[in-house]
């Protein structure tokens, strides 16, 4: 499994996350939506060939100093990616909408199991593909992810997506990217 590691990103690894944000981000208006999964729909390419499963949150809660504020967010995505030319398979990514803060981290909570993922500008990964796999292994048995950020803003976001679907999701994407 390739991966994108934080401070030393491989400018290959970089490139495929980069490649994937114009469809994923606009997944509403794609054409190559392929199969949906409860809360989870898959999509692919095939030049050059990638997948993903990806969700929206069922939730979204924003808080400056402990109180809850309305926000302007774009896109926020959570989503496993595949593509098999850069050796990237099952890479767990995620967009909150925003610049993230400098230096921040995403946590992802999965069953009560904690994960961290790094971040680079409106983007957020863990940081090796066996963090993939340990996350991606906690989503296939949860029933939510909730992923809590910081802005750029000093803005704390907590979003919830469903994990209904997931596996099935996950399953399709893998396959058709294989």
């Amino acid at each position: 499994m390739g991966s994108l590691k934080s401070g030393g990103i491989a400018s290959a690894a970089f490139a495929a996350l980069m490649a994937v944000t114009t469809p994923a981000a606009s997944q509403e208006e794609s054409t190559n939506q392929v199969a949906a999964k409860t809360a989870w729909s898959v999509f692919e390419e095939s030049q050059p060939k990638e997948c993903w499963a990806v969700s929206s949150p069922t939730e979204t809660v924003n808080t400056r100093d402990g109180r809850v504020v309305a926000v302007r967010r774009g896109d926020i995505l959570l989503m496993t990616f595949f593509r098999p030319e850069a050796d990237v398979s099952g890479q767990v990514t995620f967009t909150g909408g925003y610049p993230f803060a400098g230096g921040s981290t995403v946590n992802i909570n999965v069953g009560g199991q904690e994960f961290e993922m790094f971040t680079e500008g409106e983007w957020a990964w863990p940081a090796s593909p066996s963090d993939d796999a340990k996350i991606v292994a906690a989503m296939k048995r949860g029933t939510d992810a909730v992923l809590t950020a910081r802005s750029s803003r000093g803005t704390v976001t907590k979003d919830t997506f469903s994990l209904l679907g997931f596996t099935a999701a996950f399953d399709e994407a893998d396959t058709r990217c294989q």
